[in-house]
């Protein structure tokens, strides 16, 4: 805290697809297991992992062909991972490329088993997955194993108004089920208590 500077810890090099390199990384996390970033690099379509350890000047690849947006880890290390192109959410062991469905996947739409953009992404202790459906505005919440979610944010619709969100993204879930969005084209950030029909602006909206 109080640095003037900051340091670059990965990318750095221009925008690319070599392994030094990234191009519109949009979500980033610490793996704490391995000491390491895990970062979505959204335009190279990958997601990579750099050592946080010093000299460290290129990452790997962990999952390739994915147009990744957010990123979540649970406390058994599955790492959870949202796709803007297939509209759909996947949980992966480290190391497994294919992953397993976990919301989403049934082409984009406005459907309760189906998302629209999914941008950032939240998971809880049981691991229930939270999700920033970004072209539906609204926020879901999909329970472990189920096959559609529940609207727990927004989906009135695109609007300024308290039950409505506009492309939310960054997205924060307490442990009493307490939603907090950032409420993009709101230029607000929204609170919405567990079961409420609409939120309350905590900061912004002006």
């Amino acid at each position: 805290m109080g640095d003037t500077n900051g340091q670059v810890v990965a990318g750095g090099n221009d925008k690319g697809n070599r392994l030094d390199q990234l191009d519109r990384p949009t979500d980033v996390l610490i793996d704490k297991e391995t000491d390491s970033l895990i970062i979505c690099d959204w335009n190279n379509r990958r997601v990579v992992r750099w050592s946080r350890r010093s000299g460290t000047t290129q990452g790997e690849i962990l999952i390739g062909n994915i147009k990744c947006w957010g990123l979540a880890m649970d406390d058994q290390r599955y790492l959870y991972i949202s796709d803007t192109d297939k509209h759909e959410v996947r949980r992966y062991q480290i190391g497994d490329e294919n992953g397993t469905l976990v919301a989403g996947g049934n082409d984009k739409g406005i459907g309760l088993n189906q998302l629209d953009v999914p941008t950032y992404i939240f998971v809880d202790q049981q691991q229930t997955v939270y999700v920033s459906n970004n072209s539906n505005d609204r926020v879901m919440k999909w329970n472990k194993d189920e096959k559609e979610g529940i609207i727990v944010a927004g989906g009135q619709g695109y609007g300024n108004a308290l039950t409505q969100l506009s492309y939310p993204r960054g997205l924060f879930v307490d442990t009493l089920g307490t939603i907090y969005v950032a409420d993009s084209m709101n230029d607000r950030v929204m609170r919405w208590p567990k079961g409420a029909k609409q939120g309350t602006v905590i900061v912004g909206g002006n």
